[in-house]
């Protein structure tokens, strides 16, 4: 099967012989790398990780609400 290189859109055999797939090369791999570690790519999630993160309860609140909870609350 023929894919295209995700990086400079070269074909490639997608087979256990090509060592870098679906990339054609060490060096379109490593640009690809490099794109995701610079935030450039990233998959969809909804709201930002940041913006998450700053709506969950404080420890306290977490442990308050635990506290709420019968005995049966903690058993398998």
């Amino acid at each position: 099967m023929k894919v295209n290189c995700p990086s400079c859109k070269t074909s490639v055999e997608w087979h256990e012989s090509s060592p870098f797939r679906p990339f054609c090369s060490k060096k379109c791999q490593l640009i690809d790398l490099g794109e995701w570690a610079d935030e450039q790519k990233a998959i969809p999630c909804g709201p930002s990780k940041d913006a998450e993160t700053s709506q969950l309860p404080d420890i306290e609140e977490i442990e308050a609400m635990l506290s709420q909870q019968g005995d049966d609350f903690f058993k398998e």
